[in-house]
């Protein structure tokens, strides 16, 4: 609640110091000024008891905080309210090219491959709010899940849907994946364009060549980072489908064209990753996010608010009750 809270010119805090300074100077200035009057005996006076005497030292004390209550006007306290309106002065279009064949069922990542994708890939998306996102999938072929949009809603949506289509034709047709990929950015206004491409495999389908995709990539400047996911040597992977339509796993060699990945990415100006389980999957994301950032302007507003006039009010009346006790009430003690 104070949080926006401040004060202008605290330096005049220090002033308090001489409330106390003041307080002391009274007491030993009244006990000079007292009179004394020295008598053998009071018994024939009689006085009835008054509280007079003794509440007359609060006229000092409405004196002290009249002058505190102006002290703390003199440093100007404000409330302060900050508001602030973000733009993106460059966004960034940014394609995501995912293998969804079979292999991507392989269990070296948790749960598997495909799976540990789609989570980390989702945190990605959400932390690109000012960027235009689309989604690409390839197996034996490819073709676009979402096209290029700002609404992180419908590409979150359809990434969660993303799973293992027996409809596609088998295979990994990587440049396929890649040229699609291409195809939904080469008409794009903003000034930097980004593909993810991540396999597991090696190019053995389709009818484009990875590296035909690769020069397009270059011609309508569009940046590629490759991944190749999955561990070295065995991993427990689908082997065979059973007639109940379950997969049936078992040990197999992983296979990835880390070669061609890296030529991908060099040729394009992007970067290969190697992603040998979901922490290190993760951690790519984190680098590849790091790597290309929004340029952001926020502008700020701030409201001030000055808070002195009531203070400044309160002193006055309190100088004011001070002086009017001092004349009337309290007058013959003073």
């Amino acid at each position: 609640m104070l949080d926006n809270f401040t004060f202008e010119n605290p330096q005049f805090f220090w002033l308090l110091l001489l409330l106390p300074i003041a307080t002391a100077w009274y007491f030993w200035k009244r006990n000079k000024q007292l009179p004394e009057l020295k008598i053998s005996s009071v018994k024939g006076f009689k006085a009835k008891p008054s509280l007079l005497p003794l509440l007359r030292h609060g006229l000092f004390m409405l004196r002290l905080l009249a002058l505190a209550l102006l002290i703390t006007a003199m440093a100007r306290p404000r409330t302060t309210d900050v508001s602030t309106k973000t733009t993106s002065t460059q966004g960034i279009d940014i394609v995501l090219a995912i293998d969804v064949s079979g292999s991507m069922l392989a269990r070296d990542l948790q749960p598997n491959r495909l799976e540990a994708l789609k989570e980390v890939a989702a945190e990605f998306i959400k932390g690109r709010p000012s960027d235009r996102i689309g989604l690409v999938v390839y197996a034996g072929e490819s073709f676009t899940k979402t096209p290029v949009t700002s609404d992180k809603a419908i590409v979150l949506s359809a990434l969660a849907d993303i799973e293992f289509n027996t409809g596609l034709e088998n295979g990994t047709a990587i440049g396929m994946g890649l040229a699609t990929a291409v195809n939904r950015l080469k008409d794009s206004k903003a000034k930097s364009k980004v593909i993810i491409l991540l396999t597991d495999g090696v190019n053995n389908a389709g009818f484009i060549d990875p590296k035909i995709a690769s020069e397009l990539a270059v011609e309508f400047k569009i940046k590629t980072y490759t991944i190749g996911v999955g561990t070295n040597g065995m991993a427990l992977s689908p082997v065979a489908l059973m007639p109940n339509g379950q997969f049936q796993y078992g040990y197999a060699q992983v296979e990835i064209d880390e070669k061609l990945l890296q030529e991908i990415a060099n040729v394009t100006g992007g970067k290969y990753f190697r992603a040998t389980n979901n922490e290190k999957l993760e951690s790519i994301y984190e680098e590849i996010d790091s790597l290309e950032k929004t340029e952001v302007e926020e502008l700020k507003y701030t409201n001030y608010e000055e808070n002195f006039r009531p203070l400044l009010l309160l002193a006055g009346l309190l100088l004011i009750m001070e002086l009017f006790l001092r004349f009337t009430v309290f007058r013959s003690f003073i």
